[in-house]
């Protein structure tokens, strides 16, 4: 696979140069600090893949990114940035992936080899973004290295406790007893449980991940093998989520508490293995 990199900034393109040339799926790569002078290149020297920073003088990775699927729609785009805050604008050219700096070898390996299925065919559907939840202390939300925001704090619980069910469905009356406890669901709180669901679907839409949410005949539900998730991961076996667990679990919510003791019965039974 013959690749292209350009960031504007010298130290961090030789960095990529040479990881690029660590891989063996890179067969050749060429590195470029002004983007206009890459894509003069890529007229006369076409590649699979295409590593390209979003900030940078004159031409943005962006309009690169474009200008390089106008001359050849089969390459490849990987976004690499500083700045986790262009996720949401960058799926809109397609990339086959967007990674936070610093980027490792062993991330840009697992982009190598997407791209790699992407250009084959293998990879029939284009890249999401990557969701990242934490479950261990307190509660969050990660899309391509960026802590999500939400502007209703219930909105927030109500994801919480659908990755907590892990892909099980809830429906309307669970949902509002989980966010309100033991108050009444009348009419009036309905429609303000409407509000909640509408505020949540809107930030994972603006953020590029509304399918990791399902709603259904009056069900709601995530998306499990949509995301990274540090408790999905412990109660699989992961051992590296099992020694980063310190005994607290989504701890500003109090119906936690019954995960919590199902996480220490893993734990338990892990120890007797």
């Amino acid at each position: 696979m013959r690749a292209i990199c350009v960031d504007d900034e010298r130290q961090t393109l030789q960095h990529t140069l040479s990881l690029c040339e660590m891989l063996p799926q890179i067969t050749a790569v060429e590195g470029f600090t002004d983007a206009r002078k890459a894509l003069a290149w890529l007229q006369e020297h076409p590649v699979e893949l295409a590593i390209l920073d979003v900030r940078m003088p004159e031409m943005d990775g962006f309009s690169l990114a474009r200008a390089i699927r106008e001359q050849s729609g089969g390459t490849a785009i990987l976004f690499v940035t500083a700045h986790p805050q262009h996720a949401a604008d960058a799926w809109e050219f397609h990339p086959t992936g967007f990674v936070i700096k610093p980027l490792t070898e062993k991330r840009l390996a697992e982009e190598v080899e997407y791209a790699e299925q992407w250009r084959s065919g293998r990879a029939n559907f284009i890249r999401r973004p990557r969701v990242e939840v934490r479950t261990f202390g307190n509660f969050d939300l990660i899309v391509e290295g960026k802590k999500i925001s939400f502007p209703r704090s219930k909105a927030k619980e109500l994801l919480a406790s659908l990755v907590d069910r892990r892909g099980i469905r809830m429906t309307r009356s669970e949902v509002f007893h989980v966010l309100w406890e033991d108050e009444e669901y009348t009419r009036a709180k309905q429609k303000m449980l409407d509000v909640i669901i509408r505020s949540l679907r809107s930030t994972l839409e603006e953020n590029g991940i509304g399918d990791i949410l399902q709603i259904e005949q009056g069900t709601l539900r995530v998306v499990p093998e949509a995301l990274d998730c540090d408790l999905y991961r412990l109660l699989n076996g992961d051992p590296d989520m099992i020694r980063a667990y310190q005994g607290e679990y989504m701890s500003a919510y109090s119906w936690s508490s019954a995960t919590e003791g199902r996480i220490e019965t893993k734990l338990r039974s892990l120890a007797l293995v």
